[in-house]
């Protein structure tokens, strides 16, 4: 079942939706569109980013849906998505990190093993550049959708994040890239702990959802017989978006709206060095948008009692336009 509140719980805040354009982003945005949150769908593709604002706007029945180009294969994307976002003077209250890809051998444009650097370094370069917005918008939260084949992989072979995938299905880089988000989202936690900024990694259950589009034909359709629909695997990326349950928890660990324990392997040192080394890989992206950020951090403060005014403004000119 789909946690469920009355639109105006959420009238008046903007959520962040990566790989919205389709499967469980898709079906999340739109939920949120329809009780009256502000989305932005971030997506790779122009064309099905924009697809997907017209097709969420006409379900959900509202303009204020939105669309961001993101390919978080690729660093410098990344930080002109953040760029972007921060642009344009807003809150953001929710960053929701879900977009990921399985099953695809290469690297990103930076040279990592494709599925790490899209599942967890994009968007740890992601949410590094926008925590000061977060910030300023507490209560803020960052959901990111991780997996329980977390508990599959036993540690991190840091030297397998620098090349291509060597496995037919790249199960075992999913279940190294899902441990760097549980492991993401606790180290976040204790980074944020008393900012009003709250953190959770979750498990969307077995979604036949696009994430396998790149697993081999023979079998792909074997994987996916058998896994739920994508408004189901929304369920708790909204509970943890929305919930007022889980408004004092941060750092924890979801499977069907509820707090499960994290692998063993989840502990505080290896996330401290998951998040060392990421800072390091990053660091130069992020820190254009980091700089960006303080110097619209005033602005912001000034534009705070007027932002929804210009919501509705923009609202009102896609209506008419």
């Amino acid at each position: 079942m789909v946690w469920s509140l009355d639109v105006s719980e959420l009238a008046g805040r903007v959520f962040l939706v990566t790989g919205a354009n389709t499967g469980i982003g898709r079906a999340t945005a739109e939920e949120l569109a329809r009780r009256g949150a502000s989305v932005y769908v971030a997506s790779r593709s122009a064309g099905k980013g924009e697809a997907a604002v017209a097709a969420i706007r006409a379900a959900a029945g509202s303009y204020s849906v939105w669309f961001l180009p993101l390919d978080l294969a690729d660093l410098s994307s990344v930080r002109a998505c953040a760029d972007a976002f921060l642009a344009r003077g807003e809150p953001l209250h929710v960053l929701v990190n879900n977009a990921g890809v399985a099953g695809k051998r290469g690297v990103t444009r930076q040279g990592f093993e494709l599925t790490f650097g899209v599942n967890h370094l994009g968007h740890f370069a992601l949410t590094s550049a926008l925590l000061d917005r977060l910030g300023e918008s507490a209560p803020a939260r960052v959901v990111t959708v991780a997996s329980d084949a977390h508990y599959s992989a036993r540690g991190i072979d840091w030297d397998a994040l620098r090349r291509p995938a060597r496995g037919i299905t790249g199960l075992n880089e999913y279940a190294t890239s899902k441990l760097c988000n549980v492991l993401f989202s606790q180290e976040l936690a204790r980074r944020t702990a008393g900012t009003g900024v709250t953190t959770y990694a979750l498990h969307p259950g077995v979604v036949a959802s696009d994430i396998w589009r790149r697993v081999p034909w023979p079998v792909r359709p074997l994987m996916t017989r058998r896994m739920l629909s994508v408004d189901e695997g929304a369920a708790t990326s909204l509970y943890c978006a929305t919930s007022p349950e889980v408004a004092e928890a941060t750092g924890l660990f979801y499977d069907k709206s509820a707090p499960r324990p994290a692998s063993r392997v989840a502990t505080p040192e290896l996330a401290a060095e998951l998040w060392q080394r990421s800072g390091a890989w990053t660091a130069s992206y992020v820190a254009g948008t980091a700089a960006l950020s303080s110097r619209r951090r005033a602005t912001a403060r000034t534009t705070a009692g007027t932002w929804i005014t210009r919501l509705l403004e923009r609202a009102e000119n896609d209506r008419l336009g």
